[in-house]
């Protein structure tokens, strides 16, 4: 069983900066592909960034963390990072983490197989 498990999550100010880990252990880290995604009460999860290994490492991004946001992943720590900058009030919300064990639609929350627990992130004005 693969076990996902985040930290990183913080209240920062606008403008501000955070970086999210997510360390998987359970399986081979290397064979998933890796997204973050991000809920607020009463909305559904929406995609954030992926990173797929079996196409060479492609990132993928919402376009609205374009720019701002930056996935990557260290295969020798079996971890996953976001690194989060210029943030603004719209990004606050819990961060999750994700992998997947299938090639799929990355930015669908259904292709992914396996969850963290979430970390919160808080972007005050």
């Amino acid at each position: 069983q693969v076990q996902l498990v985040e930290s990183g999550g913080g209240s920062v100010h606008t403008g501000g900066s955070l970086r999210l880990s997510c360390v998987t252990s359970g399986r081979t880290f290397s064979s998933y592909g890796m997204g973050w995604f991000r809920q607020t009460p009463g909305n559904e999860r929406e995609f954030v960034a992926a990173i797929t290994p079996w196409s060479g490492d492609t990132t993928y991004y919402a376009h609205y963390v374009q720019g701002r946001f930056t996935i990557s992943s260290d295969n020798a720590k079996n971890t996953v990072y976001l690194q989060m900058s210029s943030l603004r009030p719209d990004d606050t919300a819990v961060y999750y983490c994700a992998a997947a064990d299938r090639r799929d639609e990355v930015d669908v929350p259904s292709t992914y197989d396996f969850w963290g627990q979430g970390t919160q992130v808080t972007v005050s004005s």
